[in-house]
């Protein structure tokens, strides 16, 4: 592992570079797609030019190269490795949302040891290293306490009811049907890095992300452990940069969320109608 005093100052590397993207990030709100990645999914020219600005300033401050969503890069589960989403939540800040960021992550042999998110449109920047503390703005806050789902807002990820793969849409109506019988405070942002640093920074009880992408998840992940908070997979088993989904939240927030999903069974034989055996 890389040692914390080298820890400390690549964060601060790291930070220092996305500050310095904060005005490109700003003036591009609204910028149309530019390149079409699939079903509902395309990259602007924004996201294009900040991952490649950024690739290159990291490594040549760095000497550690550069997985980004739009151009990849080296493996992400092996040796050290910056991993980059340019912009985070793109239909957001595209439509001129302000839900939308950009997300870094260090990996070390595939585990998060540093991570920053940075929200420009609403000026808050969150950070962290391994075994903590979060920073946000700069300043470190509390350790996560313990809380419940009833009292708690919760990040949901994107809801289709048609939609089929590893986590239908039926399967996540399901489920938040049944997390509304306890928390009628839901939220879908539309950004996995917003759900993520909200919930490190206690803005949110938790946060449940069906999609498996480095660039989208290890950033948050990095942030919620450093908080104090409990990041797994949704069947509950530990995070890793293989996992397919991700359930990040409170202590004691986790622990209902991941009862809720176990009475629902797995996803892959969901049928809408509520928790299966």
């Amino acid at each position: 592992m890389t040692p914390t005093r080298d820890l400390d100052e690549l964060l601060a590397i790291a930070s220092r570079l996305l500050d310095g993207v904060h005005d490109q990030f700003v003036s591009g709100v609204g910028a149309p797609s530019a390149v079409r990645k699939g079903w509902g999914d395309f990259a602007t020219e924004v996201d294009l030019a900040l991952e490649k600005r950024l690739t290159a300033e990291l490594f040549e401050q760095t000497g550690i190269e550069v997985h980004g969503e739009e151009f990849g890069g080296p493996d992400v589960g092996s040796g050290l490795v910056w991993v980059l989403d340019p912009v985070d939540g793109t239909f957001n800040y595209s439509a001129g949302l302000p839900t939308a960021g950009t997300l870094l992550a260090l990996l070390d042999d595939g585990v998060p040891v540093l991570g920053l998110t940075w929200l420009p449109l609403i000026g808050h920047t969150y950070a962290t290293r391994a075994g903590g503390p979060l920073l946000v703005n700069g300043i470190a806050v509390p350790p996560l306490e313990p809380t419940d789902l009833a009292s708690s807002i919760v990040g949901l990820g994107a809801l289709n009811v048609n939609s089929r793969g590893r986590i239908p849409g039926s399967f996540r109506l399901d489920l938040l049907a049944e997390i509304s019988k306890v928390s009628s405070r839901i939220r879908i942002h539309g950004s996995t890095g917003v759900d993520l640093a909200f919930t490190a920074a206690g803005i949110l009880g938790g946060a449940i992300v069906y999609g498996r992408n480095a660039w989208d998840n290890a950033a948050g992940v990095a942030l919620v452990r450093g908080a104090g908070g409990v990041v797994t997979d949704l069947a509950g088993n530990p995070w890793t940069v293989e996992s397919e989904s991700v359930l990040a939240a409170a202590p004691g927030i986790h622990g209902e969320i991941l009862d809720i999903l176990n009475a629902l069974g797995d996803p892959r034989a969901s049928s809408s109608g509520g928790p299966q055996s």
